[in-house]
């Protein structure tokens, strides 16, 4: 997962951009990225690390533009830890392109492949949003009139790369001297929604990764892209869009309900909210009924993205929410930090106990979902020191038995402790008196009750079933390859900042 964001203003813009990535920045902390547009030069700055890291006040500066787009950046292909893989990526030809990606290219090999021998162009990194922005050059290449790009160019590029690229991406895309260019997958995998905003100068429009980033910005939520769909906005502020695909299926990522979005988000008309406090009351009503013994004194959240679920835990058992653990806002979320050595060192010293909460106390412990099991294993044995009698465990989504290959980093299924074991030898493996997971067709159920609307969801770490139908044993056999390999220490690679200045081409 990253996270994405463009704004077409009537005034200038650096400030928008940056202060809707740290509002997106739950969504990736290892890279970020801003690009603007003046005078028909692009202007950039990205590195490694958070957004208040990466730019200071003279890179600020330097971002001028009423346009722009911006990009945070959660390594799921390519390399962690090379500087030359942070977003916004820039091709020059044609008319000259800036990209922002969210989301995996699952046909990215086949694509780099096509890209050299038959579109005559060279990709430079590891990086699948790379592969996307020369596909998307080369149909825009082909679409367009001699040199002239109009909106039905466009549209018809877009159409073309949803014909050859396969898996979720959401995007949005700075063309020079013509405007902000947003799309959404067929399946609507990635979350993307538009919003505006009506000041005296005309209108501005904004696109992000979740609504969270329009609440923050002062913009109105119009709606999210649809899956298919393109969204253009030209410099002057013209909105346009239209379905690009086919064939679509909206199918959203079920995870971003479950951990990924800020729970203050809507995404595809559901409260990410109150979706988790509905996941938390299928799940109780599951553990009386499989459970009923269970001797339980209080419900503790592991912070932060449990609570809602948790907290309806307790009131549907009648029993006592408490806060058991406190968090240090001041270290990465373990889940999104690469290197498993890495995460083991940073659970106790991003968590920490409140003693009284657990001495001589059954605890029942709600987390969003279990994945590699490490992070759960020391929680428990946490609640043990600080004095709990039994540690009881749930989680709020099923059990993660599968690969993700559509931008969550759990791509080896040797990591996830579920893969290979029932619900007691996990248990048995996580040291708790008890776990009960949620139930698939509860989970979905949660979501649906918010939006009945929605009929279908991307749920393959659970399920194993890919909604794109073209992931093979032999495809999660390579990925999982590439990326042991791909697991290099941050010393192997060069660290620094990444400054551009690129002219692009002038008004069409």
């Amino acid at each position: 997962m990253c996270g994405i964001l463009g704004v077409v203003a009537t005034s200038p813009v650096n400030q928008l951009l940056y202060d809707g990535l740290q509002v997106l920045q739950h969504r990736g902390q290892d890279a970020a990225g801003i690009a603007t547009s003046e005078g028909g030069r692009f202007l950039m700055h990205k590195g490694p690390g958070l957004v208040r890291d990466v730019f200071r006040t003279r890179n600020m500066r330097n971002l001028v533009g009423n346009w722009g787009i911006g990009h945070v950046r959660y390594p799921t292909a390519g390399s962690a830890y090379n500087p030359a893989e942070a977003q916004p990526f820039y091709v020059n030809s044609p008319f000259g392109l800036l990209l922002a990606h969210n989301g995996n290219l699952t046909n990215s090999e086949e694509l780099k492949r096509e890209m050299f021998l038959s579109d005559l162009r060279h990709i430079n990194t590891n990086s699948d949003s790379e592969v996307l922005l020369n596909v998307l050059a080369h149909e825009l290449q082909a679409a367009a009139k001699g040199f002239k790009l109009d909106e039905d160019a466009v549209f018809r590029a877009v159409s073309g790369v949803h014909r050859r690229c396969r898996g979720a991406y959401a995007v949005v895309v700075m063309i020079a001297g013509y405007g902000l260019l947003a799309f959404r997958d067929p399946y609507g995998i990635r979350p993307l929604v538009v919003g505006r905003n009506e000041v005296e100068a005309g209108q501005e429009w904004l696109v992000a990764s979740e609504s969270v980033a329009m609440d923050v910005l002062g913009f109105r939520m119009l709606r999210d892209v649809a899956p298919g769909e393109a969204i253009l906005i030209d410099t002057q502020g013209n909105f346009r869009s239209r379905q690009c695909a086919d064939k679509t299926v909206e199918a959203p990522c079920m995870f971003e309900f479950v951990y990924l979005a800020r729970p203050d988000s809507i995404i595809d008309g559901v409260s990410v909210y109150e979706s988790r406090v509905k996941m938390g009351e299928f799940l109780a009503d599951k553990l009386k009924r499989v459970m009923p013994h269970a001797e339980i004194d209080v419900v503790i959240p592991i912070p932060d993205s449990s609570r809602p679920s948790a907290m309806e835990m307790a009131h549907r058992l009648n029993l006592p929410y408490r806060e058991g653990f406190v968090k240090n806002r001041y270290i990465g979320r373990t889940f999104i930090m690469p290197g498993q050595a890495i995460r083991r060192k940073s659970v106790r010293q991003k968590l920490n106990t409140i003693p009284q909460e657990f001495r001589g106390k059954k605890v029942l412990l709600v987390d969003d979902s279990i994945v590699r099991g490490t992070t759960s294993r020391e929680i428990v044995m946490m609640a043990r020191e600080a004095g709990a009698e039994k540690v009881y465990m749930a989680s709020a989504a099923p059990p993660v038995r599968y690969a993700n290959v559509y931008g969550i980093d759990m791509p080896t299924r040797a990591e996830l402790i579920a893969a290979s074991r029932d619900e007691a030898q996990i248990c048995q493996e996580i040291g708790a008196d008890g776990l009960i997971y949620q139930d698939l067709a509860d989970l979905k159920a949660a979501v649906r009750a918010v939006n009945p609307a929605i009929s279908f969801f991307e749920t393959s770490c659970f399920d194993g079933c890919y909604v794109t139908g073209d992931i093979t044993p032999e495809y999660l056999n390579g990925i999982e390859n590439r990326h042991d390999a791909g697991n290099l220490s941050s010393d192997e690679s060069e660290g620094g900042q990444l400054d551009l200045n690129l002219v692009g081409s002038h008004d069409n």
